[in-house]
């Protein structure tokens, strides 16, 4: 006892003049609990002085019921009455929580240098988070009712074909589906872990109903009526793939000429959207029964997945160089194996870049809803505009061959004879300059001779 009371007061003790101090001990007893636990020694001043404290016969039973009824869980720490000097000291022992969730008066607590202070709402977050792990970790459970036969074997060959040509991931995809499973470490007790139904379900949704996208093309900007609405199902590649089939068939695109090479330009950059729809798929809660909404505008695209931002990352620090907090790493690491996920932390940096490199306003990023969304703003009916002024301009042909393009838009079909009448040229005229847009790789051909008909390539 006198050598603890010699010591000054420190991350394991605290000194506290009188009894009358509860409230203080209570908090200090939940913030040693959180720690690495101490002694709280009342009869002291912070000085170091010993004054004492009256010690009734009902003090110890009272300060005690004080401590358990104002902590959750409940802690009954070992109180003793030393003597030093002539004077009664009250000594609380207090052991650390194996938990470490041990509020006081419904707050948690925590020891800083010989400060008691009250955490953060991140940090006790997280501390219920890293308790949780195992239970909160949906990509590790075992996906108790699934059997071996729910598998699909040539989804997992497709799978190894893939990490090998990505990462060099050395597993032979014509291995059995049990080996290759065991070896991407999908399987627990000889159960299937949800990741491997997730991965390479034959039918996911059969286990997991709310790992659907919901995919909607909205009129206008309001998003109070649809030009169409899809449900999609399957495994995540699957998902994947067919919501950018949606995309790309309701987003603008424009096909541009030169005198060497035709190439596509899309109303938003493929490549940010596919980061989006990774994000959402690799991150979001799948304990949620929600399902990932992809909607599409006339002026954004948005991509809304169920589960906050893991504290302590904001929206705001997305669009900056920001350490990765994912919420399913285990099926990260595996998404990871087929670059559906390239860097740690950096897919939301390349949405941004992406955008930028498009001349698109920067991404959003938002909690709301209880999820998180990655809205693409687009460059509205400009982009119609400048896909017709930036083709024609590259183009590098005359009006009649213009005129002969616009007329193609309307019709299915041109010939040498309708040419010859819309420009009022020679038929020799008419044959160079449609054969020219051929030669561009504008045009196609169907037919011989007299039947001879040209069509807009698509």
């Amino acid at each position: 006892m006198n050598e603890i009371i010699t010591n000054k007061e420190s991350k394991n003790i605290e000194f506290k003049k009188s009894v009358g101090e509860w409230k203080e001990i209570v908090e200090t007893v939940s913030a040693f609990s959180n720690t690495r636990g101490g002694e709280i020694l009342v009869g002291m001043l912070n000085s170091g002085k010993v004054i004492g404290v009256k010690v009734g016969k009902d003090t110890i039973e009272d300060l005690t019921n004080k401590i358990v009824s104002n902590t959750d869980p409940k802690v009954y720490p070992k109180i003793l009455v030393e003597k030093t000097k002539g004077k009664s000291i009250i000594v609380i022992e207090v052991k650390e929580s194996a938990e470490k969730l041990v509020l006081a008066f419904g707050r948690p607590y925590k020891r800083v240098g010989k400060s008691t202070v009250r955490m953060s709402k991140d940090e006790y977050e997280n501390t219920i988070l890293e308790k949780h792990k195992e239970k909160l970790q949906f990509d590790t459970q075992i996906c108790k009712s699934a059997t071996w036969k729910d598998l699909d074997k040539e989804k997992v060959k497709q799978f190894l074909r893939t990490a090998k040509a990505e990462r060099n991931f050395d597993v032979n995809p014509n291995v059995s589906l049990k080996e290759a499973i065991e070896r991407l470490g999908l399987v627990g007790a000889d159960k299937l872990l949800n990741t491997a139904l997730l991965l390479f379900g034959k039918n996911p949704q059969k286990f997991f109903p709310q790992v659907r996208i919901r995919c909607a093309r909205f009129k206008g900007t309001e998003g109070l009526d649809y030009i169409d609405m899809k449900i999609l199902e399957g495994t995540i590649p699957e998902l994947r793939e067919n919501a950018m089939k949606f995309v790309m068939q309701y987003i603008k695109h424009g096909v541009f000429f030169d005198a060497n090479r035709r190439y596509d330009k899309w109303e938003y950059p493929l490549r940010a959207v596919e980061e989006a729809l990774n994000n959402a798929l690799g991150h979001r809660d799948y304990f949620s029964n929600a399902e990932i909404h992809l909607s599409i505008y006339d002026d954004r695209l948005e991509v809304w997945n169920p589960g906050e931002l893991l504290p302590p990352l904001r929206p705001e620090d997305l669009k900056k160089e920001h350490k990765s907090i994912p919420r399913n790493k285990f099926l990260a690491d595996k998404l990871f194996l087929i670059k559906y996920i390239e860097e740690w932390g950096r897919g939301t940096n390349r949405i941004v870049d992406e955008m930028k490199e498009n001349k698109l306003s920067e991404p959003e990023f938002k909690n709301y809803s209880g999820g998180f969304a990655v809205t693409l703003i687009g460059p509205g009916k400009s982009f119609e505009e400048k896909i017709e002024k930036e083709k024609l301009h590259i183009l590098e042909i005359n009006e009649r061959q213009k005129k002969a393009i616009e007329y193609l838009k309307t019709n299915d079909v041109i010939s040498t004879k309708v040419y010859m009448k819309l420009n009022k040229v020679s038929d020799k005229t008419a044959f160079l300059e449609l054969n020219n847009l051929l030669i561009k790789n504008i045009l196609i051909k169907e037919g011989k001779g007299r039947t001879t008909i040209y069509k807009l390539k698509r």
